[in-house]
């Protein structure tokens, strides 16, 4: 049987094996010969199914976009519970896959029922008596700073930065940074995660007023 034929190999088993694999070797070792080998196929065959890397990369970025849950709000749930809620799930999502938030930062194009769905939440927050214009810029900001956070999250560990940085600062172990950095632990926690999402809830809501919407505090 020709190995563009073997039963039971389509895109999605294969977003789904280079995800599992993804796991193992991070992105770096990811290569479509290394997922062949792990379908048990020939490299030729999984291009009848996706044509480059990229396209895997993007299906593997939308099965996590999609993993994390996308839709409007629930019934009598404010909008704030609700992006807080959809952040607090995308950053879960990103983070149990390896090189996550990689992933979907390198995503160059989405599927039309991925994007239809986006749309939806867009027009939940005009319900709510967003401007399109802020519904997009509010979600945007969000994606970005989980992006943002994971990534961060997700990178080697310097064990020695807080040593460096004294090395830098004019005040040394006394410096003021050295000292946030102590109290906060030198890695991103859970309360560094929730400040920046009420940062970007509250401001929206601010900004929200401004434009006239009685309902936004």
């Amino acid at each position: 049987m020709r190995a563009d034929k073997r039963p039971g190999l389509t895109r999605q088993v294969m977003i789904e094996a280079a995800l599992r694999l993804l796991d193992e070797v991070g992105l770096d070792g990811l290569t479509v010969r290394r997922l062949a080998a792990e379908l048990g196929v020939q490299s030729p065959a999984l291009y009848w199914h996706i044509r480059t890397k990229q396209e895997l990369l993007d299906g593997m970025a939308e099965a996590m976009i999609l993993a994390a849950g996308m839709g409007p709000p629930r019934p009598g749930e404010s909008w704030q519970d609700w992006l807080a809620r959809r952040a607090r799930a995308y950053r879960r999502t990103l983070l149990s896959h390896r090189d996550g938030a990689r992933i979907v930062a390198g995503a160059a194009r989405l599927s039309p029922a991925t994007i239809n769905r986006f749309d939806e939440e867009l027009t939940a927050l005009v319900a709510c008596g967003f401007p399109p214009v802020l519904a997009l810029r509010t979600i945007t900001a969000l994606s970005q700073y989980v992006n943002g956070f994971v990534l961060q999250e997700q990178a080697e560990p310097r064990r020695d930065q807080q040593d460096r940085l004294a090395e830098l600062l004019d005040a040394g172990p006394t410096a003021t940074l050295l000292e946030a950095l102590r109290d906060s632990g030198d890695a991103p926690r859970e309360d560094a995660f929730e400040h920046g999402l009420r940062a970007l809830i509250h401001g929206t809501a601010v900004i929200l007023a401004s434009e006239g919407d009685p309902s936004a505090d």
